[in-house]
């Protein structure tokens, strides 16, 4: 092979070597046009290793008015950022499935150990907190349920942010706890509802998608 040849080979090289970047660039535009468009489904398509189910679309919670005890606003988007548990609860009577729930979310919000302080756990009620009963009389942990919800919650969850909501604004927001009352709910640190659980998943694989989220997330 001759002097030119070589040459003319090598440029080759480096033409392809240069181009590879550029050829990633373009197919990535091309595929996030579309995915924008609606036109592909990357989460049908690849499938996920989430255990919860996928809110689609995800649904902001500041697109509604929430209250804290006292009827003071809470606005999402101005707290500290942080993955949420969120636990609802519709028409003022946390049974069985609310107070298992409310029981479970604690228990993997401890278990997360160094990870603690970039969770946090809300209850959102379309009846206030003080107008709602409890209608357990043992608790999850096998302790006798107290008197009231407002006490179950000063003294078991004291770490929990209690709010309310408009009863329409809560069958907007929380369509699958309408379906399963035993549904709660992930929240990303934008203020996203964009996952639920119910009791068929097992703690270990909520655990298991905190622990890739929270490793995945800068927040």
């Amino acid at each position: 092979m001759d002097a030119t040849e070589q040459r003319r080979r090598n440029r080759m090289v480096l033409l392809m070597i240069a181009g590879i970047p550029l050829m990633v660039v373009l197919a990535s535009t091309w595929l996030w046009y579309f995915v924008v468009r609606g036109d592909l489904d990357l989460v049908g398509v690849l499938g996920t290793a989430n255990k919860g189910n996928l809110v689609q679309p995800p649904r902001r919670l500041d697109t509604v008015a929430l209250r804290r005890e006292g009827g003071a606003p809470l606005h999402v988007a101005a707290a500290e950022p942080q993955w949420t548990m969120l636990v609802p609860l519709s028409g003022g009577r946390c049974g069985s499935a609310c107070e298992h729930s409310l029981y479970l979310t604690r228990q993997i919000h401890v278990a997360m150990g160094k990870e603690f302080n970039r969770l946090r756990r809300y209850y959102v009620g379309d009846v206030p907190v003080a107008d709602s009963v409890l209608t357990v009389q043992t608790l999850s942990d096998g302790g006798a349920a107290p008197a009231s919800l407002a006490d179950l919650l000063a003294t078991e969850h004291r770490r929990l942010t209690p709010l309310t909501i408009d009863p329409e604004d809560f069958r907007v927001l929380f369509a699958e706890y309408i379906a399963a009352p035993d549904t709660w709910y992930l929240v990303d640190p934008a203020g996203w509802i964009m996952m639920s659980y119910t009791d068929d998943t097992s703690y270990r694989d909520v655990m298991a998608d905190l622990k890739f989220l929270l490793k995945n997330s800068s927040e």
